[in-house]
């Protein structure tokens, strides 16, 4: 089993910064992919960014210029910079990690995080 744990989250006035974690825990032996998805009220839930092995990354437009994804390989993490917040930023943001954990045979697993909410507002 893989476990996600978020922290970061909170109430911010626009123009404001956070910075998202989201360390990946378990019996882990490689990740493909890490991301950060949201959902708004009444909204689908939608990728805001993404990185791949070997470090490409894809952002939605929405977040190209303000947020920057990084993940730090050694501790299993990602992380989500969110720069000139705005109202229309609020949402719960989710992390979700890819990858292959131990088991016999070895299973690729995609776990979800438990989702940290980011208000925007003044």
């Amino acid at each position: 089993q893989v476990q996600l744990v978020e922290s970061g989250g909170g109430l911010v006035q626009p123009g404001g910064s956070l910075r998202l974690s989201c360390a990946a825990s378990g019996s882990i032996i490689s990740i493909n992919a890490m991301g950060w998805y949201r959902q708004a009220p009444g909204k689908q839930r939608e990728l805001v960014a993404a990185i791949i092995s070997g470090d490409s990354t894809h952002y939605a437009d929405s977040a190209k210029g303000r947020f920057t994804i990084s993940r730090d390989n050694a501790k299993n993490t990602v992380y989500l910079q969110t720069n000139s917040l705005k109202p229309e930023d609020t949402a719960v943001y989710y992390c979700n990690v890819d990858g292959v954990h131990w088991g016999s045979p070895l299973s690729p697993f995609s776990s979800w995080g438990q989702g940290t909410q980011v208000t925007v507002s003044s």
